[in-house]
């Protein structure tokens, strides 16, 4: 309730291993709670669909209906509230944090945009049968050059406090912002951009390996779920943006660098003699300039992180390195020329994230010390006494225990080792209200608090795993996980 996330909490015997709750139905208190849900949502005129499992255990997808940008947001909006107030009512709890749970997949949020015509054309749709399209391509290198440019701006959009505990874990976006555009649309620019024609893309066909089922064709324009920003089909998907985030700032940047690059590219094409030669000339230059933002490979990976350095691409670790960019020069320039925000607004929101995101870990830290205080030290205390009381009983009666002798001088050890992880916390806790300045809060919170609240953790999670379950005043993961 206060903190949307465990704070403590040991990783429970089985988590997504077997990946059986992605694959399996959903369970019957959940699919009443989705379709109450779809039907209170219906009511307020949100469209929403696509209710199923996802990786993690008691973790599900939904997907409100496309619209145009601003009612999209409000859409969003009001779905976030429509799933924690109907969970209540179905005595559920709705958690929207972006990490919940240590050890499993977190949550976000996949951002599909594409540009379409006041009658409905849309600009992303690539040509059915394959065929070279300079329309479409160019729109393609808009958003290259939108994305490289403003790369910073973009991860800025979707970085929160509880967004760092999410992304680059294996399970969602790197904190490294690239495009992926697949081998056959990268193919089919570098050949635009050149002069020449792309080879027409073969159908190829998925081997499923089942001699009774009919030929699929494979689709090549997506499926690298590790991407942040990934071409799929007839429009482009960021998928970094955190499940408890608004999608309005993204959306923002998204539409006010779009049409930065649109103001370029239209200056060019309108004093071009020979359009479609021009067209050609602006791919080559943005292939040229921004070429570096393509990536088709594998992002989860410890080679791309040095691979984008050597790129020159921002690699932003956390949120508060990422809100640097809403007041960088290129971006309040950005902001301004085009009418969307003044000098002001962007060091308004800038100070205001920074500012959320300190009292966020504050409020978190000290969840955390009023928890292992009062909770974890007090019951580890009492347990460990039991085990001394049980020793001391058996070696009066003569016999001794190797291992509950051993188990006696672990609890004592993790009990002085959770007394200085939590003065620890306590003290960088009570240093942080004397700082000032928004940037140096927030610095502070990630650089001092963060791995004191970390080390306590680690002790408590260690303790959990060898005090008796009727000992341990908190719910363990597989309380949590498994009993929806």
């Amino acid at each position: 309730k206060i903190c949307g996330r465990t704070l403590m909490g040991a990783r429970p015997p089985k988590g997504q291993e077997l990946e059986d709750h992605y694959c399996g139905r959903i369970r019957l208190r959940v699919a009443d709670f989705m379709k109450a849900v779809d039907e209170e949502l219906w009511s307020l005129g949100v469209p929403v669909k696509t209710k199923h499992n996802e990786t993690a255990p008691a973790q599900h997808e939904m997907a409100v209906v496309y619209n145009e940008a601003n009612i999209a947001c409000d859409h969003n909006q009001l779905a976030m509230e429509i799933l924690r107030t109907t969970a209540k009512k179905k005595g559920l709890a709705c958690l929207l944090a972006e990490k919940p749970f240590a050890g499993i997949n977190g949550s976000g949020k996949h951002n599909n945009y594409s540009l379409a015509t006041d009658d409905g054309l849309n600009l992303l749709s690539p040509p059915k049968d394959g065929r070279e399209d300079l329309q479409f391509l160019l729109m393609v290198a808009a958003f290259l050059q939108v994305v490289d440019e403003y790369a910073g701006l973009l991860r800025a959009s979707a970085a929160s406090a509880g967004n760092d505990h999410r992304l680059g874990g294996f399970e969602a976006p790197p904190a490294i912002i690239s495009v992926f555009l697949g081998e056959a649309l990268t193919g089919q620019l570098v050949a635009a951009a050149h002069g020449g024609q792309a080879p027409h893309a073969q159908r190829q066909l998925l081997n499923t390996g089942v001699a009774a089922l009919p030929e699929l064709v494979k689709d090549d324009s997506d499926r690298n779920r590790t991407s942040p920003f990934a071409f799929t089909g007839s429009k482009f998907e960021f998928r970094m943006v955190g499940s408890s985030q608004s999608i309005a700032l993204t959306n923002v940047v998204l539409n006010t660098a779009l049409a930065e690059v649109f103001d370029q590219f239209s200056a060019r094409l309108e004093a071009a003699g020979d359009r479609q030669a021009e067209i050609r000339g602006i791919l080559s230059d943005v292939l040229r300039d921004h070429g570096r933002i393509i990536f088709n490979g594998n992002n989860y990976s410890a080679a791309w992180v040095q691979e984008a350095r050597r790129r020159g691409l921002p690699v932003l670790g956390s949120a508060v390195e990422a809100y640097e960019y809403l007041v960088d020069p290129k971006s309040v320039e950005l902001f301004t020329r085009q009418g969307v925000l003044t000098r002001d607004e962007c060091f308004a929101r800038y100070d205001i994230l920074l500012e959320v995101y300190a009292k966020v870990l504050g409020i978190e830290a000290a969840t955390m010390v009023e928890m292992t205080r009062r909770q974890v030290y007090p019951a580890l205390l009492r347990y460990t006494g039991e085990v001394a009381q049980s020793v001391s009983q058996m070696r009066t009666a003569g016999v001794h225990s190797g291992s509950a002798s051993r188990l006696l001088d672990t609890l004592a050890a993790l009990t002085d080792q959770i007394d200085s992880e939590l003065e620890g916390l306590r003290d960088a806790v009570a240093r942080s209200h004397a700082l000032e300045g928004s940037k140096t809060h927030a610095q502070f919170m990630r650089d001092q608090v963060l791995p004191r609240m970390a080390g306590l953790r680690t002790a408590c999670d260690a303790a959990e795993t060898i005090t008796g379950h009727d000992r341990w005043p908190i719910p363990t993961y597989t309380d949590l996980l498994y009993r929806v």
